[in-house]
C-alpha cells in the first residue's frame, strides 16, 4: 500500500514536469517566427537572386518621396525602388500623429523595427494565439447606468527613444494621447525569412485608407505596392462577410468603409476608454490579475509562456542604457537580442548615437549587417568607402535625412559644430563591428612590423598610429600639442626620404 502510494506521488510529480517540458520543446519547434530548414533554403536562395544587382557604386542621403494625408497625421514612404534600400532589402516608412490621433489597426509582411523620435502614447499589438488578458469596462453616457466590459490583449505605452519591435503578420495600432505630434521611423526588412513572397512591402489595413500623394517626382513601377487602397474587408462581399462575422449588413457597409475618406490616421472625439496597469492603484491591479486568473484558469495555451509574454519595447534614450561613452566625444547605445529578446526571431537590432560638436565615430564596418541610419537631430558629414577603395558617399546630412551603409563598406561619421544625433537599424539581431581607429581598432591588433612594412613608414610611425587613439569608438575633437606635430612632422618626412 505505502509503495502504491508512493509511486502515485512519484508520477505525480514527474508527469506534469515532462509534459510541460515536451510543451516547451513543442512550441520552440514549431515557433512561427523562427527560421526552419526549408525556409532557410529559399531564404539563401533569395539573397543569391539578388547578388549581382547590388554591384553599388554610389549613395546618396534621401528624404521621403512618398506620402499620405490622413485626418490626424502623415505617412512618409522613402523610395523602395533606389538600389541602396533594394539591395538592403528595406523599406522606411515614417509616421507622424497628431494629439488624439489614431493610427488604425494594420500588419505587414515583414518584421519591422520602430523608433520613437518624438512623443508619447499607446500601443497595441496583436499576437496570433494569444489571449485576451485585459479588460476595459465602458459606462454609456445617455441616460443610462449599464456598462460594459471589453476584453482585449495587452496594451502598451510608447515614449520618445522607446524601440518598438514586432513580427511579421501582428496586427498593430497606436494612438497619441499627448500634448504634441508623436513622430515614428519604422524599417521593414523585406528580404527576412518571415517574407517569403517577394521583396515587397505589404500593408494590409484593417480600417481605413490611404491615398498616395507624390512629393516629387514620378511614380516608380517598383513602388506599386505602396499605392491607394482600402482595407481588407472592402473586397469581400457583403452577405458572405456578414455571415462569417455574425453581423447584419449594415456593420458590414461600415467595415467597409467605402464612404470613409479619412484615410488611416483617425481622430478621437473622446479619449479612447479603457484601463491599463500604468493607470490603476496596485489594489486594483492585484484585483484584476485574480480575476483574470480565475477566468483563464485550465484553458492556457502554451503560449503564455513564449511569445505572448515576450518584451516587445525598449527605451535606448536613457543615459543609463549607454553602452560606449567618451566625455568629450559622445556615446552609444546598443538594443540587441542580448537586452530584448523578440529581436533573436526579427533578426534585427538598433543603435543610438549621439556626437557632440566636431566629435568622430569611425573609420569602421559593420562585419554581419546592413545599417539603415536615419537622422533625428544636428548635422554631419559621411564618407562611405566600397571594397574597391571608390567613395560612394560623401556628405553632409542633416535631421530628417536617412542613409545606407552596405555591410562591410567603411563608413566615418563626423559631427558638425551642433553635434549629430542618429539611429541605426541593422539587419542583425547581434550586429559585429569592426573598427579601424581606437582600443579596439584592427589595426591596433596587428604587429607594428606589419603595418611598417604595408605602409612604407617607419617603426616610431607605425606604434603612433596604433596608439594615437586610446578611446573606443567615439572620438572627440583631436587636439595635437606643438611637441606632437613636431614629432609627426619629423617621422613624415623620414618615412618620405
Amino acid at each position: 500500500m505505502a509503495s502504491t502510494i508512493s509511486l502515485c506521488l512519484l508520477l505525480a510529480i514527474i508527469l506534469p514536469t515532462c509534459f510541460a517540458q515536451r510543451l516547451q520543446w513543442e512550441l520552440q519547434g514549431q515557433n512561427p517566427w523562427q527560421l526552419g530548414a526549408r525556409q532557410q533554403g529559399r531564404w539563401k536562395h533569395r539573397q543569391q537572386q539578388f547578388r549581382e544587382e547590388c554591384d553599388i557604386w554610389s549613395l546618396t542621403a534621401a528624404e521621403p518621396f512618398r506620402r499620405i494625408e490622413s485626418e490626424a497625421g502623415v505617412s512618409e514612404y522613402w523610395d523602395p525602388t533606389q538600389q541602396q534600400f533594394r539591395c538592403a532589402g528595406v523599406v522606411v516608412l515614417r509616421h507622424v500623429i497628431e494629439p488624439k490621433g489614431l493610427l488604425l489597426p494594420t500588419y505587414a509582411n515583414a518584421p519591422h523595427v520602430t523608433y520613437v523620435v518624438q512623443g508619447r502614447g499607446l500601443f497595441g499589438a496583436t499576437i496570433p494565439g494569444c489571449a485576451q488578458t485585459f479588460q476595459s469596462e465602458t459606462r454609456f453616457e445617455k441616460g443610462s447606468e449599464r456598462r460594459f466590459r471589453d476584453e482585449h490583449q495587452r496594451i502598451r505605452r510608447f515614449r520618445e527613444g522607446d524601440v518598438l519591435a514586432l513580427p511579421a503578420g501582428v496586427t498593430k495600432w497606436v494612438y497619441n494621447d499627448g500634448d504634441s505630434r508623436a513622430i515614428a521611423i519604422t524599417v521593414f526588412d523585406t528580404s527576412n525569412f518571415q517574407n517569403q513572397l517577394d521583396e515587397n512591402l505589404r500593408l494590409f489595413l484593417l480600417a481605413g485608407s490611404r491615398q498616395m500623394q507624390e512629393i516629387r517626382g514620378e511614380r516608380r513601377e517598383g513602388a506599386r505596392h505602396l499605392e491607394e487602397g482600402r482595407n481588407i474587408f472592402s473586397g469581400f462581399d457583403k452577405e458572405l462577410l456578414a455571415e462569417a462575422l455574425g453581423v447584419n449588413v449594415e456593420t458590414v457597409d461600415r467595415l467597409q468603409g467605402q464612404n470613409d475618406q479619412r484615410g488611416n490616421i483617425v481622430f478621437v472625439e473622446r479619449s479612447l476608454q479603457f484601463l491599463s496597469p500604468e493607470f490603476l492603484s496596485p489594489e486594483q491591479i492585484r484585483r484584476e490579475e485574480l480575476e483574470r486568473e480565475a477566468r483563464h484558469r485550465g484553458r492556457d495555451n502554451g503560449l503564455e509562456e513564449t511569445f505572448c509574454s515576450l518584451k516587445l519595447r525598449h527605451n535606448i534614450n536613457a543615459p543609463s542604457e549607454t553602452d560606449i561613452f567618451n566625455p568629450r566625444g559622445g556615446r552609444i547605445t546598443a538594443l540587441n537580442s542580448n537586452k530584448l529578446p523578440i529581436l533573436n526571431f526579427l533578426q534585427l537590432s538598433a543603435y543610438r548615437v549621439v556626437l557632440y560638436e566636431h566629435a568622430t565615430v569611425g573609420p569602421f564596418w559593420t562585419v554581419n549587417a546592413h545599417s539603415i541610419c536615419y537622422v533625428t537631430r544636428g548635422r554631419g558629414r559621411i564618407q562611405i568607402v566600397r571594397d574597391n577603395g571608390r567613395l560612394v558617399l560623401d556628405q553632409e546630412v542633416q535631421e530628417g535625412q536617412l542613409f545606407v551603409v552596405p555591410q562591410n563598406f567603411v563608413v566615418i561619421k563626423k559631427a558638425s559644430r551642433e553635434g549629430l544625433e542618429y539611429v541605426a537599424f541593422k539587419t542583425s539581431d547581434n550586429a559585429v563591428v569592426s573598427h579601424l581607429a581606437g582600443r579596439t581598432s584592427a589595426l591596433r591588433s596587428l604587429p607594428a612590423e606589419v603595418l611598417a612594412n604595408s605602409y612604407l613608414i617607419s617603426r616610431e610611425t607605425a606604434l603612433h598610429l596604433k596608439q594615437s587613439r586610446r578611446s573606443i569608438a567615439v572620438f572627440g575633437p583631436r587636439s595635437v600639442s606643438r611637441r606632437e606635430e613636431e614629432r609627426e612632422r619629423v617621422a613624415t618626412i623620414r618615412d618620405n626620404e
